[in-house]
């Protein structure tokens, strides 16, 4: 892969002034970057991700392969709620959870791609299953998107030290936002991987008539997926009607910190146009979001995983100055 050099804002101030006259305040900055395949808008008045993004070869490495876990699995203990498997890496603040998608476990590429960089800065380093998922406690068909977020809870309150720096992938962009809202004093920022805010409830929302009710009568939404083996995810109706609850973007989301949205602009699952709409509904002045053309939902690539451990390495510097 080519050198990724750093990106220079195309808009000028008088630009971004006639910009905010025309309403389009929140846009600052279309950064294209030619050689890593991406793109970034920036929102607010922030010099923005990679003016960047500036590169640190030196403490990013070109390439972090999937590496052999290192760190033991270990359970929360929590009274009347489910046990929940972690591995947790000591270190420097601001300390990195990695929280998980829709049944993904903490084993996955990105996550131990994380936990590496994170060991290779000095840094702490918390990745978890969540209840009824991988090696912790709890059934799946009972799990809802209030449990998990209790789960991110936990992680936070029980494991992390210090400030932390919450890396959500699908699911868990939805989830950290929540976080954010929840422990203001303790999560520093957040980085979205293909963020699904109101996901499963914006595509069930979508379903034809007679299908949504063909779910509730069954109980059971039968979604395809190419990422399941049996190519379909089981959702329990339950768990549908209590995302409802839990839905942000139809209204301002209440997070100041800085938030950077990283989604590929290939997503058959979670339309990169997600990323935009909480990029507007966040009501924080700190905010970048970042397309890579050709990746797709997971973005789990070469390109993608050091995108992704750049961004937290611009974050961990910002944080520290």
């Amino acid at each position: 892969m080519r050198d990724a050099r750093p990106c220079r804002t195309g808009l000028n101030a008088r630009t971004a002034g006639k910009m905010a006259g025309a309403g389009l305040a929140a846009v600052a900055a279309w950064v294209p970057c030619r050689s890593w395949g991406w793109a970034a808008v920036s929102f607010g008045p922030h010099r923005g991700l990679s003016a960047l993004l500036p590169r640190k070869p030196q403490r990013a490495p070109r390439w972090l392969p999937v590496c052999r876990q290192k760190t033991s699995v270990s359970f929360l203990n929590r009274p009347d709620l489910p046990k929940l498997a972690y591995k947790r890496l000591k270190g420097k603040s601001p300390g990195v959870i990695f929280i998980p998608g829709y049944l993904s476990n903490m084993n996955g590429t990105k996550a131990l791609a994380i936990e590496e960089f994170c060991k290779s800065l000095g840094h702490a380093c918390i990745r978890f299953d969540y209840s009824g998922v991988g090696e912790s406690d709890g059934k799946l068909e009972e799990c809802t998107v209030g449990k998990w977020r209790k789960d991110v809870l936990s992680i936070i309150d029980e494991l992390a030290e210090g400030p932390q720096i919450l890396v959500g992938s699908s699911l868990g962009g939805w989830l950290m936002l929540h976080a954010a809202i929840a422990r203001p004093d303790k999560v520093m920022a957040l980085i979205g991987v293909a963020t699904a805010a109101d996901g499963l409830v914006t595509q069930f929302n979508q379903l034809p008539v007679e299908v949504k009710k063909e779910v509730e009568i069954k109980g059971v939404w039968s979604m395809p997926s190419k990422y399941h083996e049996d190519g379909v995810y089981h959702v329990q109706y339950s768990l549908i009607k209590e995302a409802e609850h839990h839905c942000l973007l139809h209204s301002p989301i209440p997070v100041t910190c800085p938030i950077r949205l990283l989604h590929g602009m290939k997503d058959e699952i979670v339309p990169w146009h997600t990323s935009m709409q909480v990029a507007d509904r966040v009501i924080s002045k700190d905010v970048d979001v970042i397309l890579r053309k050709h990746s797709d939902h997971r973005m789990r690539e070469k390109a993608d995983i050091q995108l992704i451990v750049y961004t937290i390495d611009d974050l961990i510097d910002k944080l520290s100055t």
